[in-house]
């Protein structure tokens, strides 16, 4: 009888299930996803986490919550850094941890470190690690994770293209393709878990689609792009997600090939609060592209989200077409 895997449906879920998925059934485990985020699920989490955690933390332990009864193994890991010589956000190393000391009669979790700062090789060697929990042949689970890799690249391959990984991956939600005509181009800058779930962001992608809006986001951006731009900075990049999205805003400055820049972040969030600064910085300084920071947290109403993208949308509309045409005497 396979394995039951869960798979909690929050944090790095909306840039590695492929990948896991793939590597995790090609060893004979079932995998099972908790529900998609919904009220309950977060008052759930809310309740559970402690109060100091930021919203996706606290949506994660509403995602174990919703599944921990109904698998033999919780998928965890215990993630240090995903790119050479950068970090991730402490609370990914911790997180184990603390699900463990929040949530009680829970199933084993597997919790291997990946940690690739020094060596992509390590991944290898995770790899192997999580596999032994269902079988002793590293033949059988080297062939697993090269199926993984070559899913996990088919993947971001489709996600270059323009197509995001919550129109791939949330099966409920039908996109929105924004109307023929003239259409903005708006760039959304944030982590994978506020930018593609549909509940905590309000679903803000089909929304700004709705309005003629092409969204691009960090993920579209070719790697040695982000990867030359972000060599403009004064110092290295201390996180992964940092040294992205300031690659990927500085380079739609410089080619100019958008109409607005949207920042969202989670309330609390150390990572955000550093580079939300540093990419505005430049943008104020350097152009005159619009550019807001929505933050989001468990308090959110939606009603307030939809007022400030539709002004933000009707600003940058207004400004295309009237602002040459004011009086230099006002």
């Amino acid at each position: 009888m396979a394995k039951k895997v869960g798979v909690p449906r929050g944090l790095f879920y909306y840039q590695y299930f492929p990948l896991w998925r793939t590597f995790l059934e090609e060893l004979g485990a079932e995998i099972i996803v908790s529900d998609y985020s919904t009220k309950r699920i977060l008052n759930d989490g809310v309740k559970a986490s402690v109060d100091e955690a930021c919203l996706p933390v606290k949506l994660f332990h509403g995602h174990v919550l919703d599944i921990k009864d109904r698998v033999d193994y919780l998928f965890i890991p215990r993630f240090t850094s995903i790119s050479r010589d950068e970090y991730i956000c402490p609370k990914f190393g911790g997180l184990p941890d603390v699900i463990r000391h929040s949530i009680n009669n829970l199933p084993q979790i597997i919790d291997t470190e990946v940690n690739l700062r020094k060596s992509g090789r390590n991944s290898w060697k995770a790899a192997f690690e999580v596999g032994r929990n269902f079988t002793c042949d590293k033949k059988l689970i080297k062939k697993a994770y090269l199926k993984a890799l070559e899913e996990y690249r088919a993947f971001r391959k489709q996600v270059k293209s323009g197509i995001l990984p919550c129109d791939i991956l949330d099966k409920r939600r039908k996109p929105v393709q924004p109307a023929k005509g003239k259409k903005l181009k708006i760039m959304v800058i944030g982590h994978v878990y506020n930018l593609y779930d549909s509940f905590v962001n309000m679903d803000m992608i089909n929304k700004l689609r709705s309005s003629n809006v092409v969204v691009t986001t960090v993920d579209m951006i070719d790697d040695r792009i982000i990867n030359t731009k972000a060599g403009a900075l004064q110092k290295k990049m201390f996180w992964n997600f940092g040294r992205k999205a300031a690659g990927s805003a500085f380079h739609m400055l410089d080619s100019a090939d958008v109409d607005g820049i949207i920042y969202i972040m989670s309330f609390g969030c150390g990572v955000d609060s550093f580079v939300c600064d540093l990419i505005e910085r430049k943008i104020r300084s350097e152009s005159d592209i619009p550019f807001i920071i929505v933050t989001i947290d468990e308090h959110s109403g939606e009603a307030g989200i939809n007022t400030r993208l539709e002004a933000f949308v009707d600003m940058i509309r207004w400004r295309k077409k009237n602002e040459t045409d004011i009086s230099a005497y006002g």
